[in-house]
């Protein structure tokens, strides 16, 4: 039997700090989120490996690390609101739910939305709003937002997400040309814009993001 909180701190220790996530905040959200609730039981056993886990019909959950990264990179505040794309369980809104002041998530239709929204409820996530909406459109109506992280990969940053951001708000991902991807944080100034690709990283593709009207780097 594997005891989740072991397994949490193990992820923490043996995966995420020694990969350079050092962050105390970010760490204690990690080990504040049950990551095995956001995965059907067959999958809860290897819910803390360090991998992206598939999760059928074209969903997955993202690996800790890749996560890690992206949270330590953005740098969430506690006053901030931020919106969250392409998670397909809601566990990427639920860690960063610890570090802001709200989090909006995006699911593709109200079924997932209500699903995602059980589990939240059941861990008391309670700053974490989710609405059913196309990923390419964003949130415009709640917008402007101090962080956008998109939970996968993306052939370039969407122009429209870039658009609700805030001045001086940021938005992290994977873009993935091919088999190579970099996570990439770009940060808005006025109408322009500036990016850092720190790491080399690999995540499954945001559906419904597509490389048209989008920023290149």
């Amino acid at each position: 039997m594997i005891d989740p909180a072991a397994a949490r701190a193990n992820m923490v220790e043996n995966q995420l700090r020694p990969s350079n996530v050092d962050d105390g905040r970010i760490l204690d959200a990690f080990l504040g989120v049950a990551r095995e609730s956001f995965l059907p039981k067959r999958l809860r056993a290897v819910a803390y490996h360090d991998e992206d886990l598939d999760l059928g019909n074209g969903r997955h959950l993202i690996e800790p690390l890749v996560l890690g990264r992206m949270l330590q990179v953005s740098r969430p505040r506690p006053d901030e609101v931020a919106l969250v794309v392409g998670c397909d369980t809601g566990y990427a809104a639920a860690v960063l739910s610890k570090l802001v002041a709200t989090v909006f998530l995006l699911a593709p239709d109200a079924e997932a939305a209500a699903a995602i929204e059980a589990v939240l409820d059941e861990l008391d996530c309670n700053n974490v709003v989710v609405q059913p909406g196309r990923a390419a459109d964003g949130l415009p109506a709640q917008a402007p937002f101090n962080l956008i992280l998109l939970a996968g990969s993306v052939p370039a940053l969407p122009a429209a997400l870039v658009a609700q951001l805030e001045d001086r708000g940021r938005m992290v991902g994977v873009v993935q040309k091919g088999r190579f991807g970099k996570l990439t944080l770009l940060t808005r100034v006025g109408d322009a814009h500036g990016t850092t690709a720190p790491f080399d990283a690999w995540l499954p593709p945001v559906a419904g993001l597509q490389p048209a009207e989008s920023f290149e780097f």
